[in-house]
């Protein structure tokens, strides 16, 4: 693996409900929630999850679509989820990912198995949906 200078700094999700969609990010995928209680009392625009200590998901609010300008067309993107996001655990916190979404009775796809990735071959896979349908892959490498 190359040490390449890009980072993903973050993907900004279009939800429903910010606080809901944190609260599922932090007990269902375990990712540490992040502003909640600022976005709750207005201090901040959305909340955020940390995925790794590079990468945020941010949580925008399907309201904020209106005021999406920054190019054009921006706007439309609200409710319109990229394909999938694909996140890379060891075997140990894939299973506990795993465990937790069952626990919660998301519907979770069959295993798949040798998925190519940014890695390689990923050992086993597996896709789920967040409350608002975006869709997550989970692998893991090892």
């Amino acid at each position: 693996m190359t040490d390449n200078t890009t980072r993903l700094d973050h993907v900004v999700l279009w939800v429903r409900d910010p606080v809901a969609s944190a609260d599922f990010y932090e007990k269902a995928v375990g990712l540490e929630p992040l502003r909640v209680t600022e976005f709750a009392e207005g201090k901040a625009s959305f909340p955020s999850v940390r995925l790794n200590e590079e990468t945020i998901f941010d949580l925008a609010p399907l309201t904020m679509a209106a005021r999406m300008n920054v190019v054009p067309g921006a706007a439309d993107s609200a409710g319109h989820p990229v394909n999938h996001v694909c996140l890379s655990l060891t075997g140990e916190a894939f299973d506990a990912l795993h465990a937790r979404l069952e626990e919660r009775a998301v519907p979770l796809s069959d295993f798949t198995y040798d998925a190519f990735g940014a890695r390689g071959k990923a050992r086993r896979s597996f896709y789920f949906r967040d409350p608002d349908g975006n869709i997550f892959e989970a692998r893991h490498y090892e």
